[in-house]
């Protein structure tokens, strides 16, 4: 099982990433996928979910209407596009599977994404 993020970097405040999360190793159109984040010092959290059909999805409140989660599960990618960056949504994020019926989890290692001037 693999879960690989990519895309993160360092962004000026304003500006978007788009991050992607290929899987590999189980039955990616059964999992729910999600990203979460952790900040310097600070407990991981989640930011976004993604049913497995895609026909419901879940943003946390401080990045409603700035970031969207999406997936294809032809291609078993999830992407997160992040949109007027600001300084507190930098850290690392991770990419996570959770099938539901048995609460199986796998994690990604993350990606750092970093807002600064």
């Amino acid at each position: 099982v693999q879960l690989v993020e990519s895309g993160g970097g360092l962004v000026q405040p304003g500006g978007s990433l788009r991050l992607s999360c290929a899987a590999s190793g189980f039955t990616f159109s059964r999992y729910v996928m999600s990203w979460y984040r952790q900040a310097p010092g600070k407990e991981r959290e989640l930011v976004a979910s993604i049913t497995s059909s895609a026909g419901s999805t879940y943003l946390g409140d401080s990045v409603k209407g700035r970031y969207t989660i999406s997936r294809d599960n032809a291609k078993n990618m999830v992407y997160l596009q992040m949109n007027s960056l600001k300084s507190e949504d930098t850290g690392v994020y991770y990419c996570k599977a959770i099938r539901s019926t048995t609460a199986e989890n796998y994690w990604g290692q993350g990606t750092q994404v970093t807002v600064s001037s």
